[in-house]
């Protein structure tokens, strides 16, 4: 059995008390793995930010908002954990000032000026131990099996999940599984549901499996 932490939804950015940058994710992928995962008998924390559904109940749920806040979460729950999978899509900007009263209309233009937030999944990465594991994701729009690898490489991520936009809110989903040589272990679509199952059965064999071996000899 292993513990896994799964991070699921979007996080959200504030401009004002009222205002703030987020994205589309549903939560719908990361609720199905944490499903999946605990269905093979393993343990599950789910870190996720704000999403309009229920995890499951035997899933140990931490609720954040802002992309500071998931990773401040994961950094405590991590060292606890054998894996990561990192299904959330965290806000990628913030901005440099967050006022403290509503922003009020002037009739002119409105210019933002955005820092980058930190990278929850690379900086996990960074810092796992030889016997954690890492799954990431990455939602592309352009040269995406490129990108996916490179974004493997620059997360220290073991496996990467490739999906697109049209993920973000569906109940379906399509995806390719791939491995740090850029070989697809998994390429299928369908509902999110089985996609996930899937998804463990790989993890399991090719991570799960192998870190309890080379533990055990």
């Amino acid at each position: 059995m292993a513990r896994i932490l799964i991070t699921s939804g979007p996080t959200r950015q504030y401009l004002d008390p009222v205002r703030y940058l987020t994205n589309s994710s549903s939560g719908k992928m990361g609720s199905a793995l944490a499903d999946a995962a605990l269905n093979l008998g393993h343990q599950v924390v789910v870190v996720t930010g704000p999403v309009d559904l229920t995890y499951p109940s035997e899933a140990e749920v931490r609720q954040v908002l802002t992309t500071d806040e998931m990773l401040a979460t994961c950094q405590r729950e991590f060292p606890a954990c054998d894996g990561l999978i990192g299904a959330a899509a965290p806000c990628d900007y913030m901005p440099t000032s967050v006022s403290s009263q509503k922003i009020s209309k002037t009739g002119e233009s409105l210019k933002l000026e955005l820092w980058e937030t930190p990278d929850v999944v690379a900086t996990l990465g960074s810092t796992k131990r030889a016997d954690q594991w890492t799954v990431g994701f990455a939602l592309e729009t352009e040269d995406p099996h490129f990108r996916a690898i490179t974004k493997l490489e620059r997360k220290s991520c073991d496996l990467i999940v490739l999906n697109g936009p049209e993920a973000m809110t569906s109940d379906r989903n399509s995806i390719e599984l791939l491995d740090p040589q850029g070989r697809a272990l998994l390429s299928c679509e369908g509902a999110k549901i089985k996609i996930a199952k899937q998804i463990m059965d790989v993890v399991e064999r090719q991570l799960i499996e192998k870190a309890k071996c080379s533990t055990n000899a």
